[in-house]
C-alpha cells in the first residue's frame, strides 16, 4: 500500500535543517505529528491534510490574493443558516484540555515557537507579519478553526475553549502576528455562529477550500477619547434595500489587505454587524499605527457613504448579535493575554537566576523572588477565569459575567505583568536586546481594543 503524503513529507523523505527554520517547514512538520494521530479521523480533515502537505511540498505554500476577490451570492436569501452545536455538559467543573484540544495546542505551541518567534522582532521593525509565516498559518487551518464541520470547517461542535487555547499557544510567539493570522478566522467564525445561509454559502467557501483564505477583519473599535464599543458612532441608514454607511473604524488588522470586513454600526438606535467587501465604493484604508501590536499591520477604515444590501446585516438587528461578538471578541483578547504573559514569565525566570548583582543572581533577592512569583499567581489566575468563561461559551450558557471578569483580570494583570517583566531586566528592558519591551507594548492593548479576533 503506498504511503500517504503526510507520512511522506515527515518521513523517508524529511525536511532538511533549513526547511525545518523556515515556517513552511514547520508547518509541514506540524501537520506531519497531526497526521499521526485519530484527531484528524475525528475532524474529518485527514484529507484536506494529506492534500495540504502534497500540495505545500511541491509547489510552496499560496499567499492571499489581494482584494479582488469577488464574492457571487450563493444559498438562501433569508433562509437561516447552518448553527454550529453547542459543547455538551460533563456536569463536572474541569478545565483540562480534552485530548483532541491538547494535540492542537500542541501543534500550534510548536509552530509559535519555531517560526513566530523567530519573525517577532523583524515583523516588528517592519510594522507587517511576513508572507511566509501567514501563508503557513492558513495551512495549519486557523481560519477554519471556529467554522463548523457541516460548513466545511473543523467544528464539529462550539470551540470557543479550542480557541481560546489557540490564541494563547499562537500569542505566546508573539502578539502582534497572532492577532494578524487570526484575524480572517475571527471573520469567517462570526459567520458561521451568525450568517444566514446565504451569506454563509457566498463568503465561506472562500476561507474552507483550498489555500488561497482572504484577508478579513472584524472591525469593532473606534479612535475616540472614552470610545464605548456598546455606542459606536458608525451609522447605518436604510434607504429602501439597502443600507449606507458612514463613519471610521480603527486599529482593524491587515486592513490594507482584507477582502473583506464586518463592520459594527448603530441602525435604528441598535447596533448590528455588517458584511462590507474590500471593493465597496466609499471604503478607504489608511495606515493606523499603534505603541504595540506593530506585526498586525492596524488601520483605519474610513466608510463615505458606502452602500450595501439590507441583506448584508450579520445576525439579529435588535443588537444581541452584537454584543456577543463584543463578548467573543473580548475574550479572545483575554486569551492572547495569556499568552504573552506567560512568554513575559518564561523569560524573565531564568533571567534573574543567571544574572548576577553583587556577587550572586538577583533571583536571590526577596523584591525579585516575590515579583517573579506574583506573576505567575496572576498568570494562573487570568488563565482560570478566562477558561471557565470560554467552557461557558462553548455550552451555550450565559458568560456575561465570567467574560466582565476576565476582562478585567486580564486587562489590569495583563499590563503589569509586562511592565514588571521590564522592571525585572533592569536596564535591559529598556532595550531591544529584549523582547520584553514589545511584549509590555502588546499588552498594553488588552483592555482598549475591540473587535479583530474573536473565539
Amino acid at each position: 500500500m503506498s504511503q500517504n503524503p503526510v507520512t511522506r513529507a515527515g518521513g523517508k523523505f524529511g525536511l532538511s535543517s533549513k526547511e525545518k527554520r523556515d515556517p513552511m517547514g514547520i508547518a509541514i512538520l506540524a501537520l506531519n505529528k497531526l497526521g499521526q494521530s485519530p484527531l484528524l479521523d475525528k475532524l474529518k480533515m485527514r484529507k484536506q491534510a494529506e492534500e495540504i502537505v502534497f500540495q505545500s511540498t511541491r509547489g510552496g505554500f499560496k499567499v492571499a490574493a489581494a482584494a479582488s476577490r469577488t464574492f457571487a451570492p450563493k444559498g438562501k436569501k433569508g433562509a437561516p443558516g447552518t448553527a454550529t452545536p453547542k459543547a455538551k455538559s460533563t456536569g463536572l467543573f474541569d478545565l483540562t484540555p480534552t485530548e483532541d484540544e491538547q494535540m492542537l495546542v500542541d501543534v500550534v505551541s510548536e509552530f509559535a515557537a519555531e517560526a513566530v518567534r523567530p519573525a517577532a522582532a523583524d515583523a516588528n521593525e517592519a510594522a507587517e507579519t511576513p508572507a511566509d509565516v501567514l501563508a503557513a498559518t492558513l495551512e495549519i487551518g486557523l481560519p477554519i478553526l471556529g467554522v463548523s464541520a457541516e460548513l466545511g470547517g473543523i467544528a464539529e461542535e462550539r470551540s470557543a475553549v479550542a480557541g481560546t487555547l489557540v490564541h494563547e499557544a499562537l500569542s505566546k510567539g508573539d502578539m502582534g502576528i497572532a492577532v494578524a493570522a487570526l484575524a480572517p478566522g475571527a471573520v469567517a467564525t462570526a459567520i458561521s455562529l451568525w450568517g444566514t445561509d446565504q451569506q454563509q454559502q457566498t463568503y465561506l467557501p472562500a476561507f474552507t477550500e483550498g489555500a488561497d483564505v482572504p484577508a478579513a477583519a472584524l472591525a469593532l473599535n473606534e479612535q475616540a477619547v472614552l470610545f464605548d464599543v456598546f455606542k459606536p458612532s458608525t451609522t447605518a441608514v436604510r434607504q429602501g434595500d439597502k443600507l449606507v454607511l458612514n463613519g471610521v473604524k480603527s486599529f482593524v488588522p491587515r486592513g490594507k489587505d482584507a477582502e473583506l470586513f464586518i463592520i459594527g454600526a448603530q441602525l435604528d438606535g441598535k447596533n448590528v454587524l455588517v458584511l462590507v467587501e474590500a471593493g465597496t465604493d466609499g471604503l478607504r484604508i489608511e495606515a493606523d499605527p499603534a505603541m504595540g501590536l506593530k506585526a498586525a499591520s492596524l488601520t483605519k477604515v474610513h466608510l463615505k457613504d458606502v452602500t450595501v444590501d439590507a441583506g448584508a446585516i450579520l445576525g439579529a438587528t435588535d443588537g444581541s448579535t452584537y454584543t456577543e461578538a463584543v463578548r467573543y471578541s473580548r475574550l479572545a483578547w483575554c486569551a492572547l493575554a495569556l499568552g504573552t504573559g506567560q512568554a513575559v514569565l518564561d523569560y524573565v525566570v531564568p533571567y534573574v537566576k543567571t544574572r548576577e548583582a553583587f556577587g550572586e543572581p538577583i533571583a536571590h533577592r526577596q523584591a525579585v523572588a516575590f515579583m517573579v512569583a506574583n506573576i505567575a499567581i496572576e498568570l494562573q489566575a487570568m488563565r482560570l477565569v478566562t477558561y471557565k468563561a470560554a467552557s461557558r461559551v462553548a455550552r451555550g450558557v450565559d458568560a456575561t459575567r465570567e467574560i466582565a471578569l476576565a476582562r478585567k483580570i486580564c486587562a489590569d494583570k495583563g499590563m503589569q505583568i509586562g511592565l514588571d517583566g521590564v522592571q525585572l531586566l533592569g536596564g535591559h528592558g529598556f532595550t531591544k536586546e529584549h523582547p520584553v519591551e514589545r511584549w509590555y507594548r502588546d499588552l498594553r492593548a488588552i483592555g482598549i481594543l475591540e473587535g479583530g479576533v474573536l473565539v
